[in-house]
């Protein structure tokens, strides 16, 4: 069973503190700020760049994630996208780079953002289509990226284009400025209320040091970003489904029928033991992907351990919350409760950052390859 060691007890611990009374729904910018102001995006940097450690932590990322899933799907999505906006830069990103995106990014000044998928790159990210052509001293950027997290708000995106035919080789990473001439913004009204858009690059001029790393190392970016984060999705959905199982809980003591509260009908017990399971196996998942990772297991079966974590949890969460608006009954629809809320913000993470149908080939072709 995994156990978190004290310091990331500790800092789950003292995160629910000082989040009990801050404002974590409405704008997304004001609950950036709030997460900033108690010092949470510094988990997502390294310390040499005003983050919390030496390094970046997955069970930072995935205590924090339970918690901020739990109390604030917004909340969520706007500390993940500083980690997943930054983390291409840390892994490759020239000095220059580091200090012009990652301080910000721990003190919230910047906001940042993930863009690779495009209208008809989605899981099979070695289609896209954006080209980055190289004039001279410059990079040209045309083409469309879309469902992109914080678009319009970012004042830094780590982008991939395609920079050659190579199927393997032909993608790179550049930081590109919220502001930069030539990029529009079309937004995108999804599910939930994270901001979410479509870039239009239309001749995007970015200066040779926006490249991050070496000229066709994109691709290969992406993934370890990916790779990296995607336990922390299972995380997010956990924290979803322990707030559904929560509600469902003071419901059904609650509410009379039958001339009893509904917690006293057989039909209702086995639905709530049948969540109460989906949501402990998920956070344990989560917690033994994280493990793996911080402390050096096999590459293979840390990346296997991260995609189980993705599926089960995101799924699991998904029936949680189904259950728990089921067991609200037509009061569960009412726009503005909490789990009307969760029903329309869990259902994204089955998709981003892999699909679950993704995650079933990357579990099964790591256990087919087992001797």
């Amino acid at each position: 069973m995994p156990q978190l060691e004290a310091r990331h007890v500790t800092l789950a611990s003292e995160s629910r503190a000082v989040l009990a009374d801050a404002a974590l729904h409405g704008a997304p910018l004001q609950v950036l700020a709030q997460l900033a102001l108690r010092g949470l995006l510094r988990a997502c940097v390294p310390a040499a760049y005003g983050g919390l450690r030496e390094a970046v932590e997955m069970r930072d990322l995935v205590v924090l994630r339970l918690l901020l899933g739990e109390l604030s799907p917004l909340a969520d999505t706007m500390f993940a996208m500083q980690g997943l906006g930054s983390y291409p830069v840390q892994l490759a990103g020239s000095e220059a780079q580091k200090r012009a995106l990652l301080p910000g990014a721990a003190d919230g000044s910047l906001v940042c953002a993930f863009a690779i998928t495009e209208p008809e790159a989605g899981s099979d990210v070695g289609s896209m289509q954006t080209r980055a052509e190289r004039r001279g001293d410059e990079w040209v950027l045309t083409g469309t990226k879309t469902f992109i997290s914080n678009a319009g708000l970012a004042h830094r995106y780590v982008l991939f284009a395609r920079t050659s035919d190579d199927r393997k080789r032909g993608i790179s990473a550049f930081v590109i400025e919220g502001d930069r001439a030539g990029l529009e913004v079309e937004p995108l009204k999804l599910l939930g209320d994270h901001p979410v858009g479509t870039l239009h690059l239309r001749g995007v001029m970015l200066p040779a040091a926006a490249l991050v790393g070496q000229e066709g190392d994109g691709l290969k970016l992406a993934l370890s970003t990916l790779d990296f984060f995607r336990a922390t999705v299972g995380a997010a959905a956990a924290g979803m489904a322990q707030r559904a199982l929560d509600e469902a809980r003071a419901r059904v003591k609650s509410r009379v029928q039958f001339g009893k509260p509904i917690a006293e009908h057989q039909a209702t017990q086995l639905a709530i033991a049948e969540m109460a399971v989906d949501v402990r196996a998920a956070r344990l998942l989560c917690l033994d992907a994280a493990e793996t990772a911080d402390l050096g297991g096999n590459a293979r079966d840390a990346a296997q351990k991260a995609a189980m974590a993705k599926l089960f949890a995101t799924e699991a969460a998904q029936r949680v919350v189904d259950r728990a608006l089921q067991l609200w009954g037509g009061a569960g629809l009412v726009e503005g409760t909490t789990v009307e809320r969760l029903y329309r913000e869990v259902r994204a993470l089955r998709i981003y950052e892999g699909t679950s149908e993704i995650q079933k080939l990357v579990i099964a072709r790591t256990e087919l390859a087992r001797t």
